[in-house]
This record gives C-alpha cells, sequence and structure tokens, in this order.
C-alpha cells in the first residue's frame, strides 16, 4: 500500500470516529462538518481506485 492510499484510508477512519463522537454528543453542526468531510474522502477514493471498508470491517 502506498503512503496516499495508507493516509487517505487514516483519513477516512479519523473522520468516521470523529463523525460519530460528535454525533453521540449531539453537536449537529460538527456532524455535519465531519459528514460533508467524509463524502469528500470517499470520493477521492473512488476517483483513485481506492477501496474503502464499510465501517465495521
Amino acid at each position: 500500500m502506498d503512503a496516499f492510499t495508507a493516509g487517505l484510508l487514516h483519513r477516512i477512519k479519523a473522520t468516521q470516529t470523529d463523525l460519530t463522537r460528535a454525533r453521540e454528543t449531539g453537536d449537529d453542526f460538527l456532524a455535519d462538518v465531519e459528514q460533508a468531510e467524509l463524502d469528500d474522502l470517499h470520493r477521492l477514493a473512488a476517483e483513485h481506485g481506492v477501496e474503502v471498508a464499510s465501517p465495521g470491517h
């Protein structure tokens, strides 16, 4: 795995964690920001052929 892929997957995992935390604490604004970031990261992954496992896999 190259550095780009590893970094992207790390960012996705961290963003998923941050999104879960924002939802659990009821911070709707932060949850929206984290969801937008996660959507962008998934788009970037798709554009570069990086497979992203579903959360929990």
